[in-house]
């Protein structure tokens, strides 16, 4: 098993780092074993829009993309897919530029008989998500490392520690969570992100369709302060 950790990902936040631009659009970057890039993009119900040659061109297309006449219909999200070399068969690499989410059961349904990680962010604010499927079930998912959930939350916590972020808001805040999430993923992958591998990878490319957001009914508010006093309260959506 690999042995990499946060440090070895300290490239992503260099001036010339080609993910710089993911990580200010907003982003979603998949790895899973035994699926080909096609298979992936057909089953986020992506559009395929051809192929690109290098990160430099996935990012012009996704500009591009960006700049056509908004009909408030969207797609924003550009995915481009590559096979790569990882642990115990083919894997295939997804990033998706301008999104911070595939559509909904997309990674339930890729993750089926294999295993798929994912870590995403929705581009330069405070929301960066880490997710690991195991055979179509969310085993460990986080956005702040001490606090997590799945099927098993606990089952990483060697491994999140071994990476730099460890488990307690202390040590989480003394690391680089993006660059350690990138660390955490090649250790239950095998995959080693590198600049170059983005750079000169040949990708599969496709629109992904965005979800019409769901309709609120109501929200329910449920606080206890530091004197043990409960708040809670139920608002409807009465628009």
């Amino acid at each position: 098993m690999t042995t990499v950790t946060a440090a070895d990902y300290g490239w992503i936040r260099s001036a010339t780092s080609p993910f710089r631009y993911a990580l200010g659009s907003g982003y979603i970057l998949t790895l899973v074993r035994g699926v080909s890039p096609a298979e992936l993009l057909a089953l986020a119900g992506a559009e395929p829009t051809g192929g690109c040659e290098g990160f430099d061109e996935l990012i012009e297309q996704h500009q591009e993309l960006l700049e056509e006449p908004d009909d408030g219909d969207g797609p924003y999200v550009l995915a481009g897919a590559c096979a790569v070399p990882g642990e115990e068969g083919d894997w295939t690499l997804a990033l998706a530029l301008g999104g911070d989410s595939w559509p909904s059961g997309f990674m339930e349904t890729l993750s089926a008989g294999t295993r798929a990680v994912s870590h995403s962010s929705n581009g330069g604010k405070p929301m960066h998500f880490f997710h690991w499927y195991e055979n179509g079930e969310l085993r460990t998912e986080f956005e702040w490392p001490p606090v997590r959930s799945g099927s098993t939350p606990d089952e990483l916590n060697s491994l999140i520690c071994e990476v730099g972020l460890g488990l307690t808001d202390e040590d989480a805040s003394r690391v680089d969570r993006k660059a350690a999430v990138f660390a955490l993923a090649e250790r239950l992958t095998g995959v080693r992100v590198t600049a170059e591998l983005l750079a000169l990878a040949e990708y599969r490319m496709a629109e992904v369709p965005e979800e019409p957001a769901e309709e609120w009914t109501g929200i329910t508010v449920d606080i206890t302060d530091a004197y043990g006093v409960r708040t809670y309260a139920h608002i409807e959506n009465d628009g």
